[in-house]
């Protein structure tokens, strides 16, 4: 048997997909306009989603921005403080620290890379949220835990 690599969907791909989904053409449409062997894999990325299209990945506003990565990078390139680095950007020095230990120390620190890294971090994150939310029959994991943590501590 020959094994097929999967080919996954561009961004641009994906926003028509979208939006022929939203006008109501089927999977199947759909999947010939774009231009695929078959349906499985619009299939994947509507069901993955529930049918409902996903909002445009936003960082949060308390996370570093790329602007302030490269402040920091060119702090460590002048060899300022970590002190006067988070003085700067008027953020907490801890926060510059842990940003600078996470990616590398003082002497690897690149901002671009920094930056891709926390992207990765915060979809893994949501990856986690995601599983923990209720099965399709309607058992929740998540109340499954903490039924069986509330046992325990009534049974002493």
């Amino acid at each position: 048997m020959e094994a097929h690599a999967r080919t996954w969907f561009t961004p641009k791909q994906k926003a028509e997909l979208w939006e022929r989904w939203k006008s109501g053409q089927c999977v199947a449409d759909i999947a010939r306009a774009l231009e695929r062997r078959n349906k499985s894999g619009v299939y994947r990325v509507l069901a993955g989603n529930g049918g409902i299209a996903p909002a445009p990945r936003r960082r949060a506003l308390v996370a570093l921005r790329l602007e302030e990565r490269e402040e920091i990078s060119r702090g460590i390139a002048a060899g300022r403080s970590i002190r006067r680095i988070a003085q700067g950007l008027e953020r907490s020095p801890s926060t510059v620290s842990r940003e600078i230990r996470r990616n590398g120390g003082c002497s690897a620190y690149r901002a671009s890379e920094a930056d891709k890294r926390a992207w990765r971090r915060a979809l893994r994150q949501s990856l986690v949220a995601w599983r923990a939310m209720p099965s399709y029959d309607g058992a929740s994991r998540r109340s499954s835990c903490s039924s069986g943590r509330l046992s325990r501590s009534l049974a002493g």
